[in-house]
């Protein structure tokens, strides 16, 4: 298991917004989770109409091979094989009238479908 710490430098694999950490750490808080051990996943999988989609979850413990970015007292764990995909990305929570919710911001999207729920890299 490998431990990143986000402190500003360009060799991060995800940059955590304070908005999103913020949003992450309620959550957590409502579900009763253990912000210290636990935290929130982050992971590509396939699916949507351009491939792959994220996928977000609330776990109790990391794996032994995820990475682990900390950021603004929020754990959040990638797996290796996401890495790959979702490296330099920023996630964030994003509020406005139409949506409410987390956003990941990635330089390695190609293209996005219509509806901006999956992605090809």
């Amino acid at each position: 298991m490998s431990t990143e710490t986000v402190d500003g430098t360009t060799d991060r694999v995800v940059e955590i917004t304070p908005d999103a950490a913020d949003q992450a750490l309620s959550l957590m808080d409502r579900e009763g989770m253990d912000s210290d051990i636990g935290g929130l996943r982050l992971f590509v999988q396939q699916g949507g109409c351009a491939g792959l989609s994220y996928g977000m979850r609330f776990d109790d413990e990391p794996e032994d091979d995820d990475m682990i970015i900390e950021a603004h007292d929020l754990r959040v764990f990638v797996d290796p094989a996401s890495a790959d995909y979702i490296g330099g990305s920023v996630l964030d929570f994003e509020s406005g009238l139409q949506a409410e919710g987390f956003h990941v911001e990635n330089p390695n999207v190609v293209s996005e479908c219509g509806c901006g729920e999956s992605f090809r890299t």
